[in-house]
């Protein structure tokens, strides 16, 4: 008989691991902060499309941005997991990050070809000056004067690689947001490149 229990008891955490679903399983981000400001805006310039300057763009500006809210939505719509950054610079790279109500948004230090965790929120990037960047997928390297936050809607799985021709930080999805020191919430510290590498990288952002 003692086996017998000890077996149903054994076989019973078994099932439970198998059918177990992932932290994120279920996560519903269109209930969330970034889905309200980005359909929000959406819904705005779809009313001004016809009259693009009432918004301050023109014609193709407006086109582009409605583009990018739309991908936003749709990605906040379709995620399975929760924002994850991975790092192809080949140098160590400052990542904003959180891990749901348990710790909130700040920076930490991710390591050349690793990817967060998707216990955790990848909210978005932190590029030193100087850096060499390509902001949007098929634009212009420009060398940024001041530290910037790149900041990603919920769901992104965004990448950052270097380019090996031009030595400039692509990324593979254009940022909701940029900050500079100042604006928004998040801390930008004044780090260099060579400072941000001698970081050592962040542990809990990959366990």
């Amino acid at each position: 008989m003692p086996f017998i229990k000890v077996f149903l008891v054994a076989l019973v955490f078994i099932l439970n691991l198998a059918i177990a679903q992932p932290s994120w399983a279920g996560k519903d981000f269109t209930k969330g902060t970034d889905y309200t400001e980005v359909t929000q805006e959406l819904n705005q310039l779809l009313t001004v499309q016809n009259n693009p300057e009432q918004a301050g763009y023109t014609p193709e500006e407006l086109q582009a941005r409605l583009s990018q809210l739309q991908s936003e939505k749709y990605v906040m719509e379709t995620a399975k997991k929760r924002a994850q950054c991975f790092n192809q610079t080949g140098r160590t790279l400052g990542v904003y990050a959180n891990k749901p109500k348990k710790s909130p948004t700040q920076l930490y230090f991710l390591a050349a070809g690793q990817i967060t965790d998707d216990d955790w929120d990848c909210d978005g990037i932190y590029l030193p000056a100087g850096t060499q960047v390509v902001l949007t997928p098929n634009g212009e390297p420009q060398e940024l004067t001041e530290a910037i936050a790149v900041k990603f809607v919920d769901g992104t799985q965004s990448i950052a690689r270097t380019n090996p021709t031009t030595g400039a930080i692509e990324l593979n999805v254009a940022p909701a947001k940029v900050f500079k020191a100042g604006e928004g919430t998040w801390l930008l510290p004044t780090l260099s490149q060579a400072q941000i590498d001698t970081q050592v990288p962040s542990p809990e952002l990959i366990d």
